[in-house]
């Protein structure tokens, strides 16, 4: 029998093609204890492919991961073997299709167990946690320019008008080697959790996004932020999921898809 005090995601979601794109080559999954976003990358077709392949291949732990029996150990375990089920299974799709070679995708996403939540990172989508009126960013870009960063050779504004500015150094693209960022976080009453590709976070820095991610209503902030990207000329596909804590394993989850 369920039990019914289980903290469970209370969902708000939007993925928008944007302005300026023919196809949405990003995906997600919305469910009570999983959340992520995938942003694919490749010609003809080979993003929208490779992100939903990362979806499928996710979705595959949310039943496993509802079990009582799992411990922070063997969630950091269960979401590493998915990142490597995820690399394995592109490389065989891009194998069997020469004009999907090439292909590979971000993914970001967060998984709810009890008092945890565990964050499981690859590439430049991003994970932002709202707690106590101030926004954190949990993740870490995995790009060249956040590399130099890191390094001091670089500062973020001069990283905003960089030509280079989404060169990616890791992506799941069937390759291997890979190195995710895996953190398991406690969790707050009251914390509120945002998931959005680079199309939300390349627009709008990070004191737009808190300012819209406060708003009462989760799904107001959804659209408050997805409105700020088509204000800024959406350039890109941009998906959005705002997500709270509950107890309650009825409460609805929505995710509207872009209309074509």
């Amino acid at each position: 029998m369920s039990d019914m005090s289980q903290p469970v995601f209370a969902l708000a979601a939007r993925s928008a093609i944007g302005l300026r794109r023919s196809g949405n080559e990003d995906s997600a999954i919305t469910s009570a204890n999983l959340i992520a976003v995938a942003d694919g990358m490749g010609g003809h077709a080979g993003g929208e492919v490779a992100s939903a392949i990362a979806i499928k291949e996710l979705t595959k732990l949310i039943p496993i991961s509802q079990s009582i029996h799992i411990d922070a150990d063997s969630i950091e375990d269960l979401l590493a073997q998915a990142m490597v089920d995820i690399d394995l299974e592109i490389a065989r799709v891009a194998n069997d299709d020469p004009e999907l070679r090439g292909m590979g995708t971000t993914l970001t996403a967060l998984l709810l167990h009890e008092d945890r939540i565990a964050l499981m990172h690859i590439g430049d989508s991003r994970a932002y946690r709202l707690r106590d009126g101030e926004l954190e960013q949990l993740s870490l870009d995995h790009t060249v320019l956040q590399e130099l960063i890191d390094q001091g050779k670089l500062t973020i504004a001069e990283a905003n008008d960089h030509p280079q500015r989404s060169l990616l150094t890791q992506v799941l693209m069937g390759s291997g080697n890979l190195d995710p960022v895996l953190v398991v976080y406690e969790r707050k009453a009251g914390d509120r959790y945002l998931l959005c590709s680079d199309g939300l976070s390349s627009v709008l820095n990070n004191k737009e996004i808190k300012s819209l991610l406060k708003k009462n209503k989760r799904e107001d902030a959804v659209a408050a932020l997805v409105d700020a990207t088509y204000v800024n000329d959406a350039p890109d596909n941009v998906t959005v999921i705002v997500a709270d804590i509950a107890t309650d394993l009825t409460v609805e989850t929505e995710l509207h898809g872009a209309s074509k």
